[in-house]
């Protein structure tokens, strides 16, 4: 099907690939969190994996802690670090002005997400072919807001066209998940944003041009 254990893994070797090839592009260490990016959803897209590999009772456990690590990454790791990313990539001091403030919002948002995955909990089921996990928190219209506009609004202020590429299609996935697998929106939109990261790959070759190249 569209969504398994085997769709989780194979998006994570994919990913693994992609992001150690990243990884290798950043010519400052300032875009090294963002070339980390594609990196980090291989990492999350393993986890998810391991959740789907674990519903057997016996295996409560790791499900568990699975479903734990994964939701840090959703909830907690994608709204501050990506905002971060996004400044320390920015060189122009208007932009980075406005980026402050989605850093904060993503900080604030982060916070939150994580007092509240331990305050109530998650549990992730199966149902159909998605995973719903399972994780109650006040105002989501709110939250879901301040996320958005932490994650892809802090893209699409990037002054670097792909960075705004990755921003516009991420947002774009987000609307599309929520519309056709609202049950299942955590997990649907992560997979789509996962597989969109490969965008920072061309970012990342783009700035390695010379910024003067020879003429002949």
């Amino acid at each position: 099907m569209c969504f398994s254990a085997t769709a989780s893994l194979a998006a994570g070797a994919f990913l693994l690939g992609i992001g150690t090839m990243t990884l290798r592009m950043p010519r400052q260490r300032s875009e090294l969190p963002y070339a980390a990016i594609p990196l980090l959803f291989a990492l999350q897209q393993f986890t998810e994996g391991v959740v789907w590999l674990s519903f057997d009772p016996g295996l409560k456990a790791i499900n568990t802690g699975a479903a734990y690590l994964y939701s840090f990454f959703s909830h907690v790791l994608w709204p501050v670090y990506v905002p971060a990313a996004v400044w320390l990539l920015e060189q122009k001091p208007a932009r980075r002005r406005y980026l402050a403030w989605t850093v904060a919002t993503g900080a604030a948002v982060g916070l939150y997400l994580l007092y509240t995955l331990f305050a109530t909990g998650i549990v992730a089921r199966p149902i159909g072919q998605h995973i719903e996990y399972d994780a109650p928190h006040l105002y989501i219209p709110v939250v879901m807001a301040l996320y958005l506009a932490a994650t892809t609004g802090s893209l699409l202020l990037s002054s670097h066209r792909r960075v705004q590429l990755f921003g516009a299609l991420g947002f774009a996935a987000s609307v599309v998940a929520y519309l056709l697998y609202a049950r299942w929106f955590i997990s649907v939109w992560c997979f789509f944003a996962a597989v969109l990261s490969v965008v920072v790959c061309l970012q990342l070759a783009q700035s390695r041009r010379p910024l003067h190249p020879l003429r002949p």
